[in-house]
């Protein structure tokens, strides 16, 4: 095994997750493999971006939920300061509020945790030749955004709540946060929660593009 590691071509991994257990027994499968190996290891998003620019691996498996940064702010700097390298999310949550973060940070694939061993080793070859695999569940979420089905069908006013609706269209509006929560007598904190749950829903990245969908969609009046 040793000497084929050393005469073939290696696919560098680097291995992100806050649990021990999960990192460790992630690297003892890869290292079996005559082709592939652990070159690193991070328990945060933080920690993984230092050993991404250290390492450069070819793939990196990338949890979501870890403390000190995200899987997808590190995906995204990773995917900035590394171009070359390919990540895969291995996580346990395949909703839409993980996904397409994810993929919009520049995630090649997307695994959920019940992966078979032998199947995340052949998602760690194919990344390397940029090919991308996703979960079943992932999968069938990806295109039916790509077919449009979400936003072309359904209306934002099926997709959001009553309260939802009056924070898009005060952020449309140009109001703050301090201000949208004076106006509609709720805490600034729950102001951020609904505009958070808005940009998820709607699948865009921040309030700029929720005010150009609001007006594209007709929902903002122009009296200020």
């Amino acid at each position: 095994m040793t000497q084929n590691k050393e005469t073939e071509h290696q696919i560098s991994v680097m291995v992100v997750d806050d649990h021990d257990v999960v990192r460790q027994g992630v690297k003892l499968f890869l290292d079996l493999q005559p082709d592939i190996t652990v070159v690193a290891e991070a328990s945060s998003g933080k920690q993984a971006i230092e050993q991404a620019q250290e390492t450069l691996p070819d793939v990196v498996l990338m949890d979501l939920i870890m403390p000190e940064m995200t899987g997808v702010e590190a995906t995204r700097f990773i995917r900035d300061l590394c171009p070359n390298t390919q990540v895969i999310v291995l996580t346990s949550y395949h909703t839409d509020e993980h996904i397409f973060p994810a993929v919009q940070a520049g995630a090649l694939s997307y695994l959920l945790k019940d992966v078979d061993a032998e199947e995340l080793a052949d998602a760690v070859r194919k990344a390397h030749r940029h090919e991308a695999v996703l979960h079943p569940k992932v999968a069938e979420r990806v295109i039916q955004e790509l077919e449009g089905t979400r936003l072309d069908q359904a209306s934002p006013y099926q997709l959001l709540s009553e309260r939802e609706l009056q924070v898009l269209k005060l952020v449309a509006k140009g109001k703050a946060n301090a201000e949208i929560a004076e106006q509609l007598f709720v805490s600034i904190k729950t102001v951020r929660a609904h505009v958070s749950n808005i940009l998820s829903k709607l699948h865009l990245k921040d309030r700029t593009q929720v005010a150009v969908f609001a007006w594209q969609k007709g929902m903002v009046d122009g009296d200020g």
